[in-house]
């Protein structure tokens, strides 16, 4: 054998090495990490702490002081720069003369009727427990148990994400409520918890606090409630903890259901790229326009993810600067209320947030952040996704064989196709695309997003 062929076979093997290489580090699927399932998130030394495991029912409460602060708040005299006179849009953030009127209507008609939003909020039964460290707040509405004797009965856990809250699923736990009294065959118990660090569930202590850490936090409280297995509903974030939660635990889920359903593995975007080279054979044509290639999709990202990087970033930057503040608080969470319903609502001077949602709704949003001065706490989930340890878990690469249903709605933030689904949810049962509906699906059309809900959950346990 000559010198040239041996040197030739030596490269070969070199490329095939690093091709395997490679191909272990961004292709391959993984093996599930290690977690401490009793992991201590609370104030002080865990050897002082002894977990109360009992749950306590519990009241919203707008108290006075925070009111009185927040109508003293809403009563000054801001003088805001007006809009460009050829923008007077939301192109270039929150209109200023929009805003005017929302503080207007937060002061003159939202405060005068507190007692009336407040017992908006406690028409559902609310309760806290206390878990890992953390006193933990969620609403549950039981079957009474006069259906259990004649209906199949199944947990239902759903998630909501930022800039959101657990105020986007009343009426979507309405209609739950309405189909548990009218379906003769079954009906779902739906819990509905405040993520650790949102509303008035308590935040961690210590960092490291990732949408992993949370799901076990959750998986937790299902426990809790005595429910081994569970139907697991999420979008945003509560879209990533509840993968997280079909991923690490899924002996006890009966089925994940999502509706924000991306993939963002290097597996995930090169399918893209090929797929949109031969768009027939992967994409339904009605909804080719779902999946904009990385590259058309660049600008939009860098246009609309700069909140993004500075909550993943410096959480607590932004977060000081918006406690206690009505004003940045409004403009900055409805303006994604804006954008996330239709990239388009940003060239209309009212940012069309009243086409799909009532002023008192998205106020309503705002008071969970106020009144529990949330908002530092909350921003810091995207920094703890972020780290190097915690984007070492690669848990988009874990394989579930959990069932899966997803849920596409035109103006949400990305969208994964069935090719890339697959290499995550093998089981996958389920997947739907709805036209004029944006990221907030539960708030803008919960009857929408019931139907497909109850649609998955007839794939996945064959009732009818």
């Amino acid at each position: 054998m000559g010198l040239l062929w041996k040197a030739n076979l030596v490269v070969i093997g070199i490329i095939a090495a690093l091709c395997h290489r490679f191909y272990i580090n961004y292709f391959s699927s993984v093996d599930l990490p290690n977690f401490n399932y009793n992991e201590y998130w609370g104030k002080g030394d865990e050897n002082f702490y002894k977990e109360d495991t009992s749950i306590k029912q519990f009241k919203i409460v707008f108290e006075d002081k925070v009111i009185n602060d927040l109508k003293q708040q809403l009563n000054r005299d801001i003088e805001f720069l007006p809009s460009y006179e050829d923008h007077p849009s939301f192109q270039y953030g929150f209109n200023a003369a929009k805003l005017k009127d929302i503080i207007k209507y937060w002061r003159d008609d939202y405060i005068p009727r507190y007692k009336e939003r407040q017992d908006f909020f406690n028409q559902f039964q609310h309760f806290t427990t206390q878990i890992q460290g953390l006193k933990i707040h969620f609403f549950h509405e039981k079957v009474p148990e006069i259906y259990k004797k004649s209906k199949k009965v199944y947990p239902i856990l759903i998630l909501h994400g930022w800039p959101g809250s657990v105020r986007e699923f009343y009426e979507l736990v309405l209609i739950f409520k309405k189909f548990n009294r009218e379906n003769k065959d079954y009906a779902f118990e739906v819990v509905v918890p405040s993520l650790p660090g949102f509303g008035w569930s308590e935040a961690a202590s210590k960092s490291g606090m990732g949408p992993a850490h949370i799901a076990i936090v959750l998986r937790n409280l299902m426990l809790r409630l005595g429910y081994e297995k569970f139907y697991v509903q999420g979008g945003d974030w509560g879209s990533v903890i509840g993968s997280a939660l079909a991923t690490i635990f899924k002996e006890n889920i009966y089925g994940y259901h999502s509706n924000l359903c991306t993939f963002g593995t290097t597996k995930a975007n090169l399918k893209l790229t090929i797929a949109k080279l031969f768009p027939k054979y992967f994409f339904e044509e009605d909804f080719y326009d779902f999946y904009p290639s990385i590259l058309e999709n660049l600008p939009t990202l860098i246009e609309e993810t700069g909140y993004f990087h500075l909550q993943a970033t410096k959480p607590d930057t932004i977060g000081i600067a918006l406690s206690h503040n009505p004003f940045g608080l409004a403009a900055y969470i409805l303006e994604k209320f804006s954008t996330g319903t239709n990239m388009l609502f940003k060239n209309l001077p009212d940012g069309g947030l009243t086409k799909h949602f009532t002023m008192d709704a998205l106020i309503d949003n705002l008071m969970v952040y106020y009144l529990t001065n949330s908002i530092q706490s909350s921003v810091r989930i995207y920094a703890e996704a972020m780290t190097d340890k915690y984007r070492a878990l690669d848990l988009d690469r874990v394989i579930s064989d959990a069932p899966y249903g997803c849920a596409s709605f035109q103006h949400d933030i990305g969208h994964s196709f069935d090719w890339q689904i697959k290499d995550k949810y093998p089981n996958l049962k389920h997947h739907t695309y709805y036209r004029n509906i944006g990221h907030f699906a539960a708030l803008q059309a919960p009857e929408v997003l019931f139907k497909d809900i109850i649609e998955f959950a007839q794939k996945t346990l064959e009732i009818s």
